[in-house]
């Protein structure tokens, strides 16, 4: 069956995430048949650099050998038994290696990065509530920050387009200034801007401490809000205002765990360690839905009582998934035997040297890396850049989908150096088409 068929039955039948369907009447879906590696081939033959990692879970490329197989042989054994009262081993064995990798205690399961955000979130205000502090129920996030579109995780996402639309459905949070580093001023670093924003987060906290449950932020970089990359220090400084204020640090690592930012876990680059961490994305290595929070023991403690109510109440039906769990421990496995956070640094300076022809560009603003993430502003005046850009970079073989003028790159750590130079040749190649259009004017709704 071609394209044409399978776009045509798609647009009939399926509701697409985060999406105004009807764009989709001049901007046609791309039906993917197969995939492999970096690569995603529709129904017609065309084949698709993944770019950003199909929404940044695709570790290690797709159909990856290792984590196939691991899923193949626990369908032999167990694909699924509801977690309340049984157990498994697969989930043991990576909540136990979790434990080990965090510094961090008991796992708990759910299925999306959301999912996971929901959970921080309600544990962190459970726990205060159990210490008989109710009073502590309030949550502070960044300014521009992300948390996923569920809606106790929408009430910490300060991304308008979703936030203002279901405002009234949302518990009020407070915002805290960005460490982004963009911010600076002449003659300011990266650290400078990350300082003057911890003195705002402190005066927040000496106001309000006694009311906040938690601080959640997404540690170095900040994905929604176009890569907004930060000094470490500002999590270092946050540690320490978070034990002065008695308040939680909730770690959203969603995107950026499993070696994105160039360590195993961000945060580790602060030498801090939060009281709560949400992974998801790429746990399985883009293979099944999976999210995961561990925290420290002694909040796992609070809980821990006769009295039902005390407890934990919060549950979801494949919480823990066999399948989701092989696959996890897979990667990790990928991970130990293959030597990835060095081969990765590695890479990564490989790819930022070949970028060199994009970055120079005289548009280009804020060139920034960050492990294995690469992004840059675009000077232009096109309302529509993203989607423009988009739509350029996909007839070239490319999927990359910008953040309003942020043009970012979160490949596969299996990029090989060829596939770096397609990916380069076409941003350069799709730029200048871009821009020669720049008086076009068009849907200005941004890409997700």
């Amino acid at each position: 069956m071609s394209n044409q068929a399978w776009l045509e039955r798609s647009f009939a039948a399926v509701w697409h995430p985060c999406t105004q369907m009807k764009r989709h009447e001049r901007l046609p879906i791309v039906p993917i048949a197969s995939a492999d590696g970096v690569w995603l081939t529709d129904f017609d033959g065309k084949r698709y650099l993944d770019g950003v990692s199909s929404w940044w879970v695709n570790l290690f490329g797709h159909g990856h050998p290792r984590i196939k197989q691991a899923v193949r042989e626990q369908l032999d054994r167990l694909e699924h038994v509801m977690l309340a009262g049984f157990t498994h081993r697969p989930v043991v064995e990576l909540s136990e290696r979790l434990a080990k990798l965090s510094g961090l205690g008991h796992a708990f399961y759910g299925s999306d990065g959301a999912s996971a955000t929901e959970i921080a979130l309600k544990m962190s205000f459970h726990y205060w509530k159990n210490l008989g502090r109710p009073q502590k129920s309030r949550f502070v996030s960044l300014e521009n920050s992300y948390h996923g579109e569920t809606v106790g995780a929408l009430a910490v996402t300060d991304v308008p387009l979703f936030s203002s639309t279901y405002a009234e459905l949302l518990k009020p949070g407070l915002r805290a200034p960005s460490p982004d580093a963009r911010q600076a001023g002449p003659g300011e670093s990266a650290a400078d801007v990350a300082l003057r924003a911890v003195r705002s987060m402190e005066n927040l906290l000496a106001k309000h401490g006694g009311e906040i449950a938690a601080v959640i932020v997404e540690p170095l970089v900040q994905g929604a809000a176009g890569m907004a990359m930060y000094d470490p220090v500002y999590l270092t400084e946050l540690r320490r205002l978070c034990d002065r204020y008695e308040v939680h640090l909730i770690a959203d690592e969603i995107a950026v765990g499993f070696g994105r930012s160039g360590s195993f876990f961000a945060y580790q680059q602060a030498g801090v360690t939060p009281d709560f961490l949400c992974l998801s994305k790429g746990i399985t290595g883009g293979f099944l839905p999976l999210s995961c929070v561990l925290t420290r023991d002694e909040i796992y403690q609070a809980f821990y009582h006769d009295d039902v109510t005390r407890g934990f109440l919060h549950s979801h039906s494949y919480t823990g998934n066999a399948l989701a769990c092989a696959a996890a421990l897979a990667v990790l496995d990928i991970f130990e035997d293959e030597n990835v956070l060095e081969a990765n640094r590695l890479k990564a300076a490989d790819f930022t040297e070949r970028m060199r022809p994009l970055i120079k560009r005289p548009e280009i603003r804020h060139f920034r890396h960050q492990g294995m993430i690469w992004a840059f502003d675009v000077e232009t005046s096109r309302a529509d850049f993203a989607l423009a850009y988009f739509s350029a970079m996909l007839k070239r073989g490319c999927l990359l989908r910008p953040i309003g003028k942020s043009v970012y790159f979160m490949p596969p750590y299996t990029l090989k150096p060829e596939e770096m130079d397609w990916l380069v040749a076409a941003g350069v190649d799709a730029l200048d088409e871009v821009l020669a259009g720049e008086s076009a004017g068009g849907d200005a709704t941004p890409l997700p």
